[in-house]
């Protein structure tokens, strides 16, 4: 299989080994595919005859559901493996799934894992292309660059802005995707949260560290919600719901100290009253909604450069 001219690699592991170049191509192309979705029938052939499996080993409905959506778009066929009824409850190791699969005629496994690495393993092992729909809590590149490019669209670019992540920053994948790609497109980028959720030596990352939401409001130009992990909560690394609300939430006396055009993202699914009021989640300022139908954009432009230069 020959690599489509633009990307170096067959696959999409991460943001952090994409160059400034291949992330520009990406954002670039799906705004084209975001045209074709507004069409009367979003739908073209460019990849008849393709086939695509998404192997979920986690849950998901935003994920999942776009990538079934961009397939469609390009015209492919794709089968959702389900984990409850596959061999993996007999125990079939991610190998043996993998090179299963493949000898089927697949083109392209979009794979989620609660293993950090396993896209990567994955890739490893077969020829067909493999996207990282998240791995651990490593990286969730879609969901990084679907971020930014919901960004750029408001703000017409990052570079120079101040972006705010909130929240749990040592587990959360989706922190790591958007520092990865915000910084190499010249972003800055402060996160915010409790210091038993701050992973150590993320300043490495170019990142500042801050563990005041409210004092790095006032001047930020996107501000990232994450997810609140109550398991975390379980194990001691975080304070009771109401403390980390009144901490670290972003309410309606909270967002009185940012700017009138600030922008309230998050990746979702969304805890309301925790991480996020419903008054700001349903408010002017967020774009949660867009990024759900950006990450189709997004996903559907990730599949037509890696498949689209290659031969069944």
């Amino acid at each position: 299989m020959n690599k489509v001219k633009g990307l170096k690699s067959k696959d999409l592991l991460g943001l952090k080994d994409l160059s400034v170049e291949e992330i520009k191509l990406i954002l670039e192309t799906a705004r084209s595919m975001k045209e074709i979705m507004a069409r009367p029938i979003p739908k073209v052939p460019t990849l008849i005859g393709k086939h695509i499996v998404t192997l979920f080993y986690e849950p998901s409905t935003r994920t999942r559901t776009s990538f079934n959506t961009a397939a469609k778009i390009l015209s492919a066929n794709i089968t959702n493996v389900q984990m409850s009824t596959s061999s993996v409850v007999k125990g079939e190791s991610l190998i043996d799934t993998i090179k299963n699969l493949e000898v089927m005629g697949l083109d392209c496994i979009v794979i989620r894992h609660s293993m950090g690495g396993a896209p990567h393993l994955a890739a490893k092992n077969c020829k067909a292309a493999v996207i990282n729909a998240g791995d651990g809590f490593n990286e969730h590149p879609t969901q990084g660059l679907l971020d930014i490019f919901t960004m750029i669209e408001k703000k017409k670019t990052v570079k120079g802005k101040k972006v705010v992540i909130v929240g749990d920053i040592a587990h959360s994948r989706v922190a790591r995707s958007n520092i990865w790609g915000l910084k190499k497109l010249g972003a800055e980028v402060v996160v915010v949260g409790p210091p038993t959720l701050m992973p150590k030596g993320i300043e490495e990352m170019g990142v500042r560290v801050s563990y005041k939401l409210d004092e790095e409001i006032g001047d930020a130009d996107f501000i990232n919600m994450l997810r609140v992990q109550r398991e975390r909560m379980e194990k001691g690394l975080l304070p009771s719901i109401e403390e980390y609300s009144e901490l670290y939430g972003l309410n309606s006396d909270r967002m009185k100290k940012a700017k009138k055009d600030v922008v309230v993202m998050h990746p979702g699914p969304i805890n309301r009253g925790v991480e996020i009021t419903s008054e700001v989640a349903d408010g002017p300022f967020n774009v949660i909604l867009e990024q759900v139908t950006n990450g189709v954009a997004v996903r559907t432009a990730i599949l037509f450069l890696l498949l689209s230069g290659k031969e069944s």
